[in-house]
């Protein structure tokens, strides 16, 4: 597109009423200076009104198709179930709309590079809704590391849980692409290679799974990356909910309270403790206002259609992501070290 981001807003079409889009995205999307959202699509048509009505979104389609087909309609915000995730996405790119798809972008990497192709094909831009990484606790934790504020980067450990046995429930469904690892753990795997910069060399990992429903219920992995650094990870869909990230380095440390699930209602902080003690005697905070990272990803994905720029998450990085958590799967059958290779 030609015309500039200070001309114009993207007109968005959504998906699915799905409920993360419903109670968190759309709300947030509907605050940012770029975005406009002007249709939603459910396969049940009274879904689809009754959603619109209550965000005040102008138009509700009865099937996926007729969004698609909407001349109206630039970019299109998939937060489908994830087995369905590539191919609407690729459905969508046909239609000649821009593409933001919810984590994880595929069930497989395999899966993931047909996208490279369905984008080079379409020239429409395709990124991953990894909404934190625009947020400004990220991006800070991630400015103190380079400024060497902990010295050098050696150790990343997070935690991410909750609570969830409904076996209806689609994050329940291994078919579907549910389990702990899929759905939270890749948030902690994104983290990683976020502040590494860099993909993980190999990992080991161990699952244990729900008996009946067959997903992985909690799973902990060791990431290692160049130099022998690594990160530790667990994650879990039924232990007591928690979240929690933390970078350690020879001189300090730096915690991030809620990394994920960041209320938009109240200020957020990280902790910076030189550890001085054990009883944080050497801890400093840094807060952060009142935001919306979902207000701020629509505008950075709108952005970065009206200005021809890069996307927040690219389909290379959530190819990147995708390895590594293949690699935990593997890992986890073979009980051995595995291998992350060279993503595209």
């Amino acid at each position: 597109m030609s015309t500039t981001s200070a001309t114009r807003k993207i007109r968005w079409g959504i998906l699915s009423t799905a409920a993360i889009g419903l109670k968190k995205v759309i709300p947030g999307m509907q605050l940012g200076e770029y975005v406009s959202v002007d249709a939603i699509a459910s396969r049940d048509l009274g879904k689809a009104r009754e959603a619109a009505s209550a965000l005040g979104i102008p138009t509700a389609y009865g099937s996926y198709e007729e969004l698609l087909a909407d001349p109206n309609i630039d970019a299109i915000y998939n937060p489908l179930p994830n087995h369905l995730h590539v191919p609407w996405t690729i459905k969508a790119a046909e239609a000649g709309k821009h593409v933001l798809c919810e984590k994880p972008i595929s069930l497989t990497v395999a899966e993931a590079e047909t996208l490279l192709a369905a984008r080079a094909r379409t020239g429409v831009k395709i990124g991953e809704a990894f909404m934190v990484r625009l947020h400004p606790q990220w991006l800070r934790v991630r400015e103190l590391l380079r400024e060497g504020r902990i010295g050098e980067l050696r150790a990343v450990v997070g935690f991410f849980s909750y609570f969830n046995v409904n076996p209806g429930n689609i994050r329940n469904k291994v078919d579907a692409g549910g389990g702990a690892l899929m759905d939270i753990g890749c948030y902690l795997v994104q983290a990683a290679r976020f502040a590494f910069g860099s993909e993980p060399l190999r990992v080991v990992g161990c699952i244990n799974r729900d008996p009946a429903m067959k997903t992985d219920r909690l799973t902990s992995a060791i990431l290692e990356f160049a130099g022998g650094a690594q990160a530790v990870m667990t994650c879990s869909t039924q232990l007591a909910p928690y979240q929690r990230l933390q970078f350690f380095g020879a001189k300090g440390r730096i915690e991030l309270e809620v990394p994920v699930n960041v209320a938009p209602d109240r200020p957020t902080r990280l902790l910076i403790d030189t550890g001085a003690d054990l009883f944080g005697g050497g801890i400093t905070t840094e807060d952060f206002a009142i935001c919306d990272q979902y207000t701020l990803q629509g505008d950075s994905f709108s952005k970065a259609i009206l200005d021809d720029t890069e996307v927040p998450v690219s389909v290379e990085d959530a190819i990147g992501n995708m390895a590594a958590i293949e690699a935990i799967f593997r890992s986890s059958e073979t009980g051995r070290w595995e291998g992350v290779g060279t993503p595209v």
